[in-house]
């Protein structure tokens, strides 16, 4: 869309030889619904941590939901589940276009996945966590979710993104 994102660098005082990796073994996440990672061991669902974590981070519900939309549109996440865009190297509202698709039928296959099936013929056509499909069950977020999802809302999306995406990473910058 030729919008331009801000950047500013972040600590460059740390080169990699001076990191201790195994140290930082003990901050790996149990779940990260903008990641749509969730350790099935962790007996906390999915959409009540990303909420959790949305609420940590400062981020509205706008912002939460334009940022899980962004990221799912650009296929950043621990795996396929929730990726239900053909190109990945544009931010698009695709995601919200295609999870409010009412011609899919979403199934529980697991304890935090789902499965959508088309239903005029059975075929399945994606797959969910319970992160994603918070967007089209809960009533507040289904509500900007079906702003976003508009044919003409592509642009104010990218445009929100881009704010969302600079209030966290900009969260702990005191200099700027």
């Amino acid at each position: 869309s030729g919008k331009e994102v801000p950047f500013h660098p972040g600590r460059g005082d740390a080169s990699q030889e001076q990191t201790d990796e195994h140290s930082f073994s003990v901050l790996e996440p149990f779940s990260d619904g903008f990641r749509n990672y969730h350790k099935n061991s962790f007996n906390i669902n999915a959409e009540k941590m990303l909420l959790d974590k949305a609420h940590l981070l400062g981020l509205s519900a706008p912002e939460m939901t334009v940022l899980v939309g962004g990221l799912r549109s650009l296929a950043i996440g621990n795996n396929d589940i929730g990726n239900f865009t053909e190109n990945h190297n544009k931010i698009s509202n695709d995601f919200f276009i295609n999870l409010l698709d009412m011609n899919i039928k979403w199934q529980p296959t697991g304890r935090n996945s789902y499965n959508g099936k088309n239903r005029l013929n059975g075929e399945e056509v994606r797959t969910a966590s319970r992160a994603d499909l918070v967007f089209g069950s809960n009533s507040q977020l289904r509500a900007i979710a079906e702003v976003y999802a508009e044919d003409d809302s592509n642009e104010k999306f990218i445009t929100d993104f881009i704010k969302a995406w600079n209030k966290v990473m900009n969260a702990d910058r005191y200099d700027l």
